[in-house]
């Protein structure tokens, strides 16, 4: 279990400390602020043109600055976007109103912190298991991963606006990735986008699989939809929506088999659908293979994340063994 800081490069070029002077943020300071201090390279930029040709910000993210309390402060003062900045000015971005978009609901009543994996002032990574709800709904009110979340930032005295980036079935157990501000979240989204987030699940399924399986990636490119008659139940049809699952065989036993499995495509139940298809349902699946429901669980965990840091573009790599002591399948 733990993470991985390995480079520097992103799309929105390639920043170091000593180039933009990123003023580090404690993972425990409110998520809405951002400071940089001013370099001699940037001395004579507008406040404007710092944000969006040196940070990446957009256009439309300035705007809603401009009207925002704290929106844009150089040295502590707040300033206009036309503001031309100089050699050691310290530039702070108030990222979203201080109640904007909270979350309306009750902490976790039940004293059990969320399992955090990775966390600085813009991203938290959690991991998320089998069984538990990832937001509130009909029939959980305080007892999801979110709620869990909340109790954990108010107990250091934050509020903080989370936004899951992608999503887990109830059933799946794994890694899961929020933003903590809006403009953290956009940049996570453009990266799905992009395809530079990227999850890597781990599933054990019936079958044998062909040897071309364990030697190489193999890809199912089959449309997903909703099956007729059925609520929550989908399936491969020539009227889905483009569906793509890659998957490569790591252990081959008698009758069963362990993947690796990446996306390209965020369909309901991709994985679980996909591999009933080949004919290779997921172990314990009582939607779509041989499980018992209420008895027994799909075998699928994402335990593996990748994505750029959204301020800095380092990238970033969260990840948890999906073996326990046995080498035997998580549940």
């Amino acid at each position: 279990m733990g993470y991985n800081i390995q480079d520097r490069e992103s799309e929105y070029g390639r920043i170091s400390v000593e180039d933009d002077q990123y003023i580090a943020q404690d993972r425990q300071q409110p998520a809405r602020t951002r400071s940089w201090r001013i370099g001699a390279e940037d001395a004579g930029r507008s406040v404007e043109n710092y944000l969006t040709k040196r940070l990446g910000f957009t256009k439309t993210q300035v705007r809603r600055l401009k009207f925002r309390a704290h929106g844009m402060q150089v040295n502590g003062v707040q300033v206009r976007s036309t503001y031309v900045l100089s050699e050691g000015d310290v530039l702070a971005v108030c990222l979203e109103d201080s109640a904007a978009g909270i979350h309306e609901m009750e902490a976790s009543a039940s004293g059990t912190l969320p399992d955090i994996l990775y966390e600085d002032a813009d991203v938290i990574a959690v991991w998320k298991p089998s069984g538990e709800v990832v937001h509130p709904a009909h029939g959980h009110y305080q007892d999801t991963l979110a709620n869990r979340l909340q109790a954990y930032f108010q107990g250091r005295g934050e509020m903080a606006t989370i936004r899951s980036i992608g999503r887990l079935d109830a059933d799946t157990a794994g890694i899961l990735i929020f933003a903590k501000n809006q403009f953290a979240a956009q940049r996570l989204w453009k990266q799905r986008e992009m395809g530079q987030f990227h999850k890597t699940y781990a599933a054990w399924c019936e079958g044998v699989f062909a040897q071309e399986a364990s030697l190489e990636e193999q890809s199912i490119g089959a449309p997903i939809g909703a099956m007729p008659g059925e609520l929550q139940k989908m399936c491969v049809t020539e009227d889905g929506r483009p569906a793509k699952t890659y998957y490569q065989v790591q252990i081959q036993r008698d009758t069963e088999a362990l993947l690796f499995l990446r996306l390209a495509t965020g369909r309901t139940h991709q994985i679980r659908v996909h591999m009933a298809w080949m004919g290779h349902p997921l172990i314990g699946d009582p939607l779509y293979g041989t499980g018992i429901p209420g008895k027994t669980r799909a075998s699928l965990v994402a335990w593996r994340a990748e994505f750029r840091q959204p301020m800095t573009g380092e990238r970033i790599v969260v990840l948890r063994d999906p073996f326990n002591s046995h080498g035997q399948r998580v549940r």
